[in-house]
């Protein structure tokens, strides 16, 4: 499958999950139904493919355990952020982390993009600041350290896993790679709503559809994108992911009538795609 295609889907998936998961109740914790629900489905046959397809070195296993703790790190840093200010704070500045994967790539793996492509990643990134700024945004204070964790580590796991594609031949076995990282980051999951609630699962279930669909998007969706950095840059791949984003947001405009603070969002999400289209042109 080609980079352009692999993005395409895994764009498609990631907006019909989010545009699912807005639905669901908060206290029913639906990432940790359906990271369990991918766990289910995927982890078995990923982890075989992943333990048997794979020429193993220290190299390899080093790669895998870095993806992994920042996958865990990753979501616990965007659900303390979220306590503190909403979505439409925190994941546009979580989502800004291509910067940041272009300049560590460059600095430590001599990956050399060109001005072009530098241009459109920052001219995306400044279109995810336009979303993020506007005003009555929660303890924003409090919420940003968490958010720029969660970036950090977005920046980190998506590195090692540009890496590990080299190590990689099959699509399942990407799918194991990444559902290591989710089982991480599920024991992360429960062992802090344990220490909050005494609770070892969240008091609420969330439906079957939405957990088999959740289950299904959030781990194919990203296997895809891993499947697309063999052929382009991790922050070419993950800035173009942000396309997402503009589609959430002219879907929650125009099709669900979500008129507050329109006018910003859509500009923002404007912003983002003239990066995208700069980014292109490399």
């Amino acid at each position: 499958m080609s980079a352009p295609l692999a993005l395409a889907l895994s764009v498609a998936m990631h907006v019909a999950w989010n545009l699912m998961a807005r639905h669901l109740p908060r206290q029913a914790n639906p990432l940790w139904w359906v990271l369990l629900a991918h766990l289910v489905l995927f982890g078995p046959w990923g982890f075989l493919e992943l333990a048997t397809t794979v020429n193993w070195t220290p190299g390899m296993a080093l790669l895998l355990a870095v993806s992994a703790t920042a996958n865990a790190v990753y979501f616990v840093g965007l659900a303390r952020a979220y306590e503190h200010a909403p979505v439409a704070l925190v994941y546009p500045v979580v989502r800004s982390s291509p910067l940041l994967i272009a300049l560590w790539g460059t600095l430590f793996f001599e990956q050399h993009l060109p001005l072009v492509a530098w241009a459109g990643i920052v001219v995306s990134v400044l279109g995810l600041l336009v979303m993020a700024s506007g005003t009555g945004r929660g303890n924003g204070g409090h919420a940003l350290p968490w958010a720029l964790l969660a970036m950090l580590s977005t920046s980190v796991y998506s590195l090692s896993d540009k890496a590990a594609t080299a190590h990689i031949p099959t699509f399942m076995g990407l799918m194991g790679f990444l559902s290591v990282g989710y089982l991480a980051s599920w024991i992360a999951i429960t062992w802090r709503m344990h220490r909050r609630s005494r609770r070892w699962m969240p008091e609420q279930r969330i439906g079957t559809v939405p957990m088999l669909v959740g289950g299904i998007c959030i781990g194919v969706a990203y296997a895809l994108v891993i499947h697309a950095m063999r052929a382009l840059a991790a922050a070419e791949v993950v800035a173009y992911t942000n396309a997402g984003i503009v589609l959430a947001t002219v879907s929650s405009v125009y099709l669900f009538g979500e008129k507050e603070e329109w006018k910003r969002r859509v500009l923002g999400a404007a912003v983002i795609m003239l990066g995208l289209i700069l980014l292109s042109l490399r």
